[in-house]
């Protein structure tokens, strides 16, 4: 789904600090409120979350996260902080990758680390499906379930070397704040990576993707999730979000250096990333 280009931050609501109101999808609301209004949605879909996932993007998500994964190239010995991954898809994709080169590497050093998910999530029920799924994949060790904000993490000043966050990011009250916050828990030399739905850069695609997002997509929420109007949030939250560049600027802005993006689908989604110094 679009945005339209003519929107600023302030228009935005939500993306400035100071804003007095933010914006819950097309409704305008306390900035205090965001929060558990977002967090309601998530428990309506939390079971049905991955699922739909699945359904709505044809399964092309799964390509967009791996690639996600190459751009983060998460090492042996790390920690990674996964922001808003309540049901474990980031860290799961993570974990494997960490075992699979620590086992490259075992023959030349013995009982190193495959490294540490921290998995944060806003919602509580959606930190409940990821628990159960990592039980059910026999993922017993290396991860760590954390419910927190993104605008103020619980974790101490640079703590992390990878900062991850799919998906997520539209839904926070403040996305200069937890720029912020993403800054402050990384370790210099530290990686953050955003996947997130994006501006459509090609036209026929952004008619087609603007019918499909506003009609089908909520109706296939009603019909899986049994919540229609969760989808249409989410639909709409997509539209309200920053355009690429103007989340570069904002990632700057936060002290982020290197800082880079790319087009997936033909901007659908788009990647983001930058470096602590």
């Amino acid at each position: 789904m679009t945005r339209e280009s003519s929107q600023t931050q302030a228009g935005l609501g939500g993306t400035e600090s100071g804003a007095q109101q933010t914006h819950f999808g097309y409704r305008e609301v306390a900035p205090g409120e965001k929060a558990s209004l977002v967090r309601g949605v998530f428990e309506s879909v939390a079971g049905k979350y991955d699922i739909m996932n699945d359904l709505m993007s044809g399964g092309i998500h799964r390509l967009w996260k791996n690639a996600m994964l190459d751009l983060l190239d998460p090492q042996p010995g790390q920690t990674l902080l996964d922001v808003a991954g309540g049901t474990g898809d980031i860290a799961f994709r993570a974990l494997g990758r960490l075992a699979e080169k620590s086992s490259e590497r075992q023959s030349k050093a013995e009982n190193q680390p495959t490294g540490q998910v921290i998995i944060c999530d806003l919602t509580e029920d959606m930190l409940q499906v990821g628990r159960s799924r990592s039980i059910d994949r026999g993922h017993l060790r290396g991860l760590s379930w954390v419910c927190g904000d993104a605008q103020a993490l619980p974790l101490p000043n640079r703590s992390v070397e990878a900062y991850s966050i799919a998906f997520g990011l539209r839904n926070v009250t403040h996305i200069d704040q937890a720029l912020r916050e993403a800054h402050r828990a990384l370790r210099p030399g530290g990686r953050f990576v955003c996947l997130e739905f994006s501006h459509v850069v090609l036209p026929l695609l952004k008619e087609l993707y603007d019918l499909y997002s506003f009609n089908a997509l909520p109706a296939l929420g009603k019909i899986i999730a049994g919540d229609e109007e969760a989808y249409r949030y989410l639909a709409e939250s997509i539209r309200r979000f920053p355009p690429q560049e103007e989340l570069a600027e904002m990632m700057k802005a936060a002290g982020f250096a290197g800082v880079r993006y790319q087009n997936l689908s033909g901007g659908i989604a788009a990647l983001h990333s930058g470096w602590r110094v």
